[in-house]
């Protein structure tokens, strides 16, 4: 029988107790305790004090029926039991008793310290039944479970798009309150995101750690040796229905498609001109921000578009 079927008559038979199904004349057992046998599966009732195993039980059950009696003063949360709840006051109190002997990190609950310390040991002991992907917490196998479930429990306020975790709503957030908390030291451009800030830096660094497999060519951002790396796929499996072009990406083909129809679906907040492509648009706004990322090399004089740096560099190439 499966363990859940299992699971499920033990809380039944808990709730129901029948005295029928008790084994009173067993003299080993005594009038103390009394059993309810399920394929094999004993259950133990104790007339007296409960057994640490029967405590364990209970609250294994409670798990199922939901019940949650034991409630926090402070916020009104409910716990399954007192030792759930004295783990969970710590938080509002900042009592952190569990350090890490790694790196001094310390913790509230056990719980944390026992995940840090799968970190430092690089073991990852949470395995998601799904894809086998390992982690070493539980917390981040449990929000990795919602790219399988396709569940999204953390909703914008402001546009109703929702997200599978609280970190990505709170990013959405910026583009409504326009907050941009990562500043650049070295030009102080601002960023809304952590990633964007890192591979802007990469501006100044020159550093291009993406490398191309088939001709060695270097980038930046990741997004454009993606990109690259169609111009050696021969397969086109994208074909236009109204020139018969074919391309390699979807995304182009979807570009193309807006030739055609004329429409523009990117416009600009400022000034409200509209584009075919994205980054025709990205191109615009720095006539509205007096952004220059192109600089000259030999002059150091700087240009907010690519096109423009190139044709100024004539001027050097002529002399």
């Amino acid at each position: 029988m499966p363990q859940k079927c299992l699971t499920e008559m033990a809380i039944e038979n808990m709730k129901n107790l029948d005295e029928t199904n008790y084994d009173d004349n067993d003299s080993e057992r005594g009038e103390s305790e009394k059993f309810i046998q399920i394929n094999k599966i004993v259950y133990v009732k104790n007339v007296g004090k409960l057994s640490v195993a029967q405590k364990k039980l209970a609250r294994h059950l409670r798990i199922h029926t939901s019940e949650k009696s034991i409630i926090c003063d402070v916020c009104g949360k409910s716990f399954l039991d007192s030792k759930s709840l004295e783990s969970h006051f710590r938080n509002h109190t900042g009592v952190k008793p569990y350090a890490c002997e790694f790196c001094r990190k310390a913790f509230s609950a056990k719980g944390g310290l026992r995940s840090q310390v799968y970190i430092h040991l690089n073991e990852k002991p949470y395995t998601c039944e799904v894809c086998s992907k390992a982690f070493s917490r539980q917390a981040d196998l449990k929000v990795h479970l919602r790219v399988h479930t396709k569940e999204k429990l953390y909703v914008c306020e402001v546009c109703s798009k929702a997200f599978s975790t609280g970190s990505n709503l709170k990013k959405h957030l910026r583009i409504h309150t326009e907050e941009k908390p990562y500043v650049c030291e070295v030009c102080s451009k601002a960023f809304a995101r952590t990633g964007k800030l890192t591979s802007h830096l990469r501006i100044h660094s020159e550093e291009k750690p993406y490398i191309c497999e088939v001709c060695s060519k270097v980038f930046s951002r990741s997004e454009s040796l993606k990109s690259h790396f169609f111009t050696h796929s021969k397969e086109k499996t994208y074909a236009c229905e109204i020139c018969c072009k074919t391309f390699g990406r979807s995304s182009n083909l979807k570009r193309r498609l807006h030739i055609h129809t004329k429409e523009k679906p990117y416009a600009c907040e400022v000034c409200g001109k509209t584009f075919i492509q994205r980054h025709h648009l990205e191109a615009h706004l720095r006539v509205h921000t007096k952004e220059k990322p192109f600089v000259c090399e030999v002059c150091n004089k700087t240009f907010s578009q690519k096109s423009s740096l190139k044709f100024h560099l004539r001027i050097h190439n002529k002399v």
